[in-house]
This record gives C-alpha cells, structure tokens and sequence, in this order.
C-alpha cells in the first residue's frame, strides 16, 4: 500500500470506496449523503451520534456568560480589567473510539 502524503478529496474516496464495494459511485454518493442525514438527525435529536468502533460525535450547549467589570488581569498582577459578554454557543466533540485509537 502506497503511502498517501495528502487527504483524499471527496471523489476520490468515493472512487476508493465503489472500487472496494463493487458498488457505482453513484451508490456511495447515496450512502454518503444517509449517513450525513442520519448524523444530523441523532444530533439535533439526543446530542450524541455513535460511529460504531471509530468514533463518538457529542453536542454540547454552552451558556451564555455576562460581562464582568474590574476583574483582576492573570497577566498583570494588581491590574483590573473588562470581561466582554460571550453569546450562547453549542460546541461540537469528537471522540475516537477504539478501533480508531488503535489505528
């Protein structure tokens, strides 16, 4: 096996993967776009979609946190500082599984 220096594209996967399958690209195409629509849905749905031994995608609701006025500066001991509000946020993590980690 030829030691790859650069990711594949996605029409190359899609090559890669109807080659090995014996499948049309057209198929993986189908497959492709289920599996994106299934993640969407077990995302907006409970928050946490499994790829069976590869990986773990978990969505996480941050809250909102307000300002703050005269906070002492980490960096500069005896100085105060500003806090700026930050917006309410969802952050996205994704975790290895086994299989993957042993890659």
């Amino acid at each position: 096996m030829a030691k790859m220096t650069k990711p594949l594209t996605k029409s190359e996967l899609m090559v890669e993967l109807a080659e090995e399958c014996d499948l049309s690209k057209k198929q993986i195409a189908a497959v492709l776009t289920a599996l994106a629509g299934k993640m969407e849905k077990s995302l907006k749905g409970c928050g946490l979609f499994v790829l069976p031994g590869l990986l773990k995608v978990e969505k996480k609701k941050v809250p909102a946190k307000p300002a703050r006025k005269n906070v002492p500066n980490p960096f500069k001991p005896g100085e105060m500082m500003d806090v700026k509000a930050k917006p309410a946020t969802t952050k996205i993590k994704i975790r290895p599984l086994k299989a993957l980690k042993g890659m």
